[in-house]
């Protein structure tokens, strides 16, 4: 046949990863049975925002999702990879909000419902963008089931959850210091702030015993706006320095109201003055402070960010202008004592990146520590496992110190709380569906909370939710627990702890009972990539420069556990060549066996075989990597695996089987010619060693391998119309024999050794040479001998003698071994005489540079001025050179012997 006809000669990923991405849909190879006879596995996509695009944490994530998911479908399992995505309140509505400013409106001039319907509208036309992208990917989930947080099987969940932990006490509205973003207007988590140290003041302000005084006790703040909301000021009670002022009290500058003051042992007597204000309606420590004392709470915060009434003449400023007031008005009445620089650590909106308040405000909450009692117990006693272990302790951390979580976010587009006040009694309605009145007075004049839960209450139920709980469908039955989680350490605590508390609750088992923690991807030189620096890699340019498999093969090769990545370009088309060697390999294999299944029965081969010590050796390797590649992705050490394929196709199949094979092939001497029989059977081995490889490199790079393995001429039976669904490789079932594949390794050597030989004596590659083979330590040359012919093809020799005590030619370059010395005489080869001259000047110009090295080396002028790294290269041109020379003279001896 052709050789067009075989395959194209170049890989061209886009019509092919198309085509057979279409094709995996149409056969519906990705959907799951609800029931079936087979063991489930499942994982649950960490389901990306709405308003998202891929980037690489989430090309690493997904590829490592679908390298096990393909996996284990292989591998004879029921498997349901769920997708879906997030709504994600606040990062959804500011996109929407941004695009109505755009358009000259808002979502007030629009109000609520107009809003939302607004928003399911943008949701419709630009939603489903990511699952796009992760479908160029090659991501092999149920797309039949995708699911959004917002829709109405998930909502009905929700709602669900919310009135059974509200009945259970569990929730309950209190007021409470939250987390404000003037910004976004709304509460976020503790988790959703992101601290960073900056530049500050730290003021000290005195606070007169009495109106009218300058004389008074001395407080340090870096919040002197917040003054404002003084309601004590606080001293530690083993501070000598103020024992005296127990009982007293002091007079709060500018607002003159009277303040007590507290002994506290919160205090530290070594910041500032040891005297703190305490604000308890802006601070989470002075709130407490404020609960055992019961002090008055005073806000002075409105929700964009200025000053309300309670701040007095200082109503309408925003908060950091207020603070330029207050400090010129402090300083006018000498009550401002100095002015220090201070360095501290500032919380910011994760969103916006604005400075976010602590704020008091009436908020819903989950009292968490009940829940994560139990969530730490299950990964204590491993019926939940995180790997790398090294995470497991920071997730003890943080359960044990866990705080209440405040669920109640101040936005429209979200699940909207399902509690009803009564304006008549003052009552509370809390249920799933809408009531007609209220639950206590009977009223009908209700009115819903206006606020939305957090996006995280929501993804807390993924797991079950998307299997049609509350209902206890047939899917919840097969799939849950699910298998495996597989996501980032930035949401071990937003999201993999609230699922295990809610899982737990609700399903009374562990939502999944493997959580795999990847790393960052970062740049070559180990930075985090931001736009701002410039160094982000866009996923889906490197997908159309290189090809999927290749990108995917990239993330999956350098992804070691519990360490980041480091990914350029390079490293990518690096992987490109992979591709390419496959693919060239793929080309040769079907030219060997004429590029055409009619023209090659495998199954009448296999009755036929002829093994011989070289199909041994590639059927030893093929088992090795199967343990290897299993045992890699069954423990997440999915680099371990990748690598092993790697090495395998490019060092052991390509490297050495294919040429040991053409000799086979092609091999035609008047005393030993090679029988059709073994022909055919070297022919079989090629196929059936790369069709069992493509299964295991299938999950990592599912296009190219489907494409090669279609041509390849196999009898499809037991293996289905994919390699999709192929059933993975399992021990090898062609037996080999391990001492005749360990010749192999003993002809490797001899083979690298002659052309080591070549490469060294400057001989031309198509010279012919003659070669002796003396072999010691009482082996046995007979073994080698059977396999001359490789030794013959391979190195281009005209004569071989292989045998014992064999005395080396004169003038023979040579090769030692623990087991052989190889020797190649040179004479006739090669001009002796032309290349003694060579050496010889090439040493003395060696030794020209290396004086000159030298002298720059004895310089102190040099060595005291020069940079480190410039001396360092200045020393390592001297090391070389000796070696040089050391290796030069080595086979100038060999010359003149």
């Amino acid at each position: 046949m052709a050789e067009k006809e075989i395959m194209e000669k170049a890989y061209s990923p886009e019509s092919i990863e198309e085509k057979w991405y279409k094709f995996w849909l149409e056969k519906n190879y990705f959907h799951a049975e609800d029931s079936s006879g087979k063991p489930p596995y499942a994982i649950v996509i960490p389901p990306p925002n709405v308003t998202g695009s891929l980037h690489m944490g989430h090309a690493l994530n997904n590829t490592m999702q679908d390298v096990l998911i393909r996996y284990k479908r292989m591998d004879g399992f029921n498997v349901l990879w769920m997708p879906g995505t997030d709504h994600a309140g606040i990062a959804t509505q500011h996109v929407v909000e941004k695009q109505l400013k755009a358009e000259g409106t808002s979502r007030h001039t629009m109000g609520r419902e107009k809003f939302v319907e607004n928003v399911w509208e943008w949701k419709k036309k630009y939603g489903g963008f990511i699952i796009n992208q992760l479908k160029r990917l090659g991501s092999s989930c149920d797309w039949e089931r995708e699911r959004f947080t917002m829709d109405e099987g998930l909502s009905k969940a929700v709602r669900e959850v919310f009135v059974r932990l509200y009945n259970e006490n569990l929730i309950y509205r209190g007021n409470y210091i939250i987390n404000w973003c003037p910004v976004c207007r709304t509460a976020i988590s503790d988790l959703e702030v992101e601290f960073a140290e900056k530049d500050g003041k730290l003021y000290y302000i005195t606070y007169p015993y009495a109106k009218g005084s300058k004389d008074g006790l001395i407080v340090a703040t870096t919040r002197p706006e917040t003054m404002l909301g003084d309601t004590a000021v606080a001293v530690n009670p083993d501070d000598e320095r103020y024992t005296a002022l127990k009982g007293k009290s002091v007079i709060l500058p500018l607002v003159e109201r009277e303040l007590p003051v507290i002994m506290d042992s919160y205090v530290d007597p070594a910041f500032g003055t040891g005297a703190l204000k305490i604000t308890p309606a802006h601070d989470p420590n002075d709130f407490a402070i404020g609960l055992r004392y019961k002090l008055e709470m005073i806000n002075i915060l409105e929700t964009d960010g200025t000053l309300n009434s309670n701040a007095g003449v200082y109503k309408g400023i925003d908060r950091f202008d207020a603070r330029e007031k207050v400090v010129d008005d402090l300083r006018a009445q000498g009550l401002l004592v100095k002015i220090e620089d201070y360095k501290h650590s500032v919380g910011h909106c994760y969103r916006c990146r604005s400075i976010v308040e602590p704020y008091l405000s009436k908020q819903w909450f989950v009292k968490t520590k009940p829940l994560a009692e139990e969530a730490l117990k299950v990964v204590r006693d491993g019926r939940v496992k995180i790997i790398p272990s090294m995470w497991e302790n920071s997730y003890f951390d943080w359960m044990e110190n866990i705080r209440d979580w405040c669920i109640s976010r101040q936005i429209w587009w979200g699940h909207r709380i399902p509690v009803w006040y009564c304006l008549d009694c003052d009552g509370v309605t809390v249920a799933t569906e809408t009531p007609s009145k209220c639950s206590k007075c009977g009223s009908s004049k209700i009115e819903q909370e206006t606020d939305v839960l957090d996006t995280w209450f929501s993804s807390a139920l993924w797991p079950f939710s998307t299997l049609g709980w509350p209902e206890n469908t047939e899917a919840l039955k097969t799939f849950y627990p699910t298998s495996c989680l597989i996501t980032g350490f930035d949401i071990l605590f937003f999201w993999v702890a609230r699922m295990i508390m809610m899982g737990l609750k609700f399903m009374g088992d562990v939502p999944f009972h493997e959580v795999y923690i990847h790393a960052l991807v970062r740049d070559e030189e180990g930075k985090k990539m931001s736009k701002s620096k410039g160094n982000v890699i866009d996923p889906l340019l490197m997908i159309d420069k290189f090809g999927t498999d290749s990108f995917r093969f990239t993330l999956v090769a350098l992804a070691a556990q519990g360490r980041d990545i480091k990914i350029s370009e390079a490293r990518i088309e690096g992987y490109r060549h992979f591709v390419n060697k496959l693919w060239n390999a793929a080309r040769f294999v079907l030219m060997s066996v004429d590029g055409d299944s009619a023209g090659f029965d495998m199954e009448k081969a296999r009755k036929n075989l002829e093994l011989k010590e070289i199909d041994h050796w590639i059927y030893s390797n093929l088992d090795q990597l199967v343990s290897d590649v299993r045992s890699g992705l069954d423990s997440y050490r999915f680099n371990d695996a990748a690598g092993a394929i790697y090495q395998f196709l490019w060092h052991q199949y390509c490297d050495w089987f294919i040429e040991l094979a053409k000799t086979d092939l092609y091999y035609e001497n008047d005393d030993e010619n090679v029988s059709v029989a073994r022909k055919e059977s070297i022919k079989f081995v090629l196929v059936d060693v790369l069709e069992k490889t493509l299964r295991m490199l299938h999950p990592f790079m599912p296009f190219v391998t489907e494409e090669i393995w279609h041509k390849l001429p196999l009898n499809r039976e037991g293996h289905g119309e994919s390699i999709t669904v192929a059933p993975f490789p399992v021990c090898d079932d062609v037996s080999c024999n391990e001492s005749q594949a360990g010749k192999i390794e003993q002809l490797k050597t001899i083979i690298n050794s002659i052309r080591n030989l070549r490469g060294e004596m400057n001989i031309q590659p198509a010279s012919r040479i003659d070669v002796i083979i003396n072999f010691s330590n009482g082996e046995d040359p007979e073994q080698i001998k059977k396999l001359e012919r490789y030794i013959a093809s391979i190195c281009r020799t005209k004569s071989i003698q292989i045998g014992t005590n064999v005395e080396k030619p004169p003038q023979s370059a040579v090769a030692v071994s623990h087991f052989f010395e190889a020797y190649v005489p040179l004479r006739g080869l090669i001009d002796i005489d032309e290349e003694k001259k060579r050496l010889s000047k090439q040493i003395m110009k060696l030794r020209k540079d290396m004086e000159q090295t030298t002298r720059k080396l004895s310089n102190n002028d040099f060595l005291a001025n020069a940079p480190e790294e410039v001396i360092n290269k200045e020393k390592r041109k001297l090391e070389e050179a000796e070696t040089e020379i050391k290796s030069i003279s080595h086979h100038l001896a060999i010359l003149g012997d």
